[in-house]
C-alpha cells in the first residue's frame, strides 16, 4: 500500500473535502433534533455530492464542448464532459424544490404543534395516540 504523501493527499483534495462535508452533512442530520437543522444538513450533504461530480467532471487542460463555427475540429483538442455538469444543474433544481418543500412542511408543523423539536414533537404525537387510544380504544380493537 502506498503511503500517504503531501502530493496524494493535495492531488486527492476535493476527495477529502467531499468526505468531510458528506459526513458532516449526515452528523448534523443523524445528531441534532431540529427540524431546521436536519434540512441544514440534508442541503450540506448534497453540496458535497455536487462537488465530488463537478470535480469529476473537470479535465486539467481541457477546453469547454463548442465545436468552430467553421466546423473545422482539430482531433488534438481535449474537450470537458459537459454532462456530469448538466446533471449538477438539475440536481440543484430538485434540491432548492426539496428544501422550499421541507421548510413549508417545518412552518406547518410549528404552526400546528408549536414547536419543531423532534423528541417534543415524539410525546406529543405519544399523547394525542394515548388520547385516541382512551376515547377510541373499544372501536379500534385495543382496550379503552
Amino acid at each position: 500500500m502506498a503511503a500517504f504523501t503531501l502530493e496524494f493527499i493535495v492531488g486527492h483534495v476535493n476527495y477529502w473535502l467531499f468526505t468531510v462535508l458528506m459526513m458532516t452533512g449526515l452528523y448534523i442530520v443523524v445528531a441534532k433534533g431540529n427540524l431546521v437543522k436536519k434540512i441544514v444538513g440534508l442541503n450540506v450533504f448534497q453540496t458535497s455530492v455536487f462537488m465530488l461530480y463537478i470535480s469529476m467532471g473537470k479535465v486539467t487542460g481541457g477546453t469547454a464542448p463548442i465545436f468552430p463555427t467553421d466546423m473545422q475540429i482539430d482531433p488534438d483538442t481535449v474537450y470537458s464532459n459537459p454532462l456530469p455538469h448538466v446533471l449538477i444543474l438539475t440536481a440543484i433544481v430538485v434540491g432548492v424544490a426539496t428544501t422550499s418543500l421541507g421548510l413549508a412542511l417545518i412552518v406547518r408543523i410549528q404552526e400546528q404543534f408549536g414547536t419543531i423539536e423532534e423528541d417534543e414533537l415524539l410525546e406529543i404525537e405519544k399523547a394525542m395516540a394515548a388520547e385516541d387510544t382512551r376515547l377510541h380504544g373499544e372501536a379500534m380493537g385495543g382496550l379503552a
